[in-house]
């Protein structure tokens, strides 16, 4: 079943970024986005969990791959909720 996407600000605000200055990156992301929407484990994504990060109800959070064997490859950090069947995507930045 798909999940529902949420963002975060900051997320929202990259997303907007990406729009006016990088269109390849911008459908690079999207793509993601699709795929993390239908299954969040999806082999591509390499998702995996992020323990430096924490949701703000100590929720558990996920680093999927928007790109992988490029420097400063991008990624989206998510996690599950707040409700069932929902991914709050928290950034969508380069690899830190």
């Amino acid at each position: 079943m798909p999940s529902q996407l949420e963002f975060q600000p900051e997320a929202e605000s990259t997303l907007e970024l990406l729009k006016k200055t990088d269109l390849k990156k911008l459908k690079k992301v999207q793509k993601t986005l699709g795929l993390l929407e239908r299954n969040p484990r999806h082999p591509s994504l390499q998702t995996h969990d992020f323990d430096s990060l924490t949701g703000p109800n100590k929720e558990k959070v996920f680093e999927s791959y928007v790109e992988n064997n490029t420097p400063a490859a991008w990624r989206v950090f998510w996690y599950y909720g707040p409700g069932a069947g929902v991914l709050t995507i928290i950034a969508i930045t380069p690899h830190p």
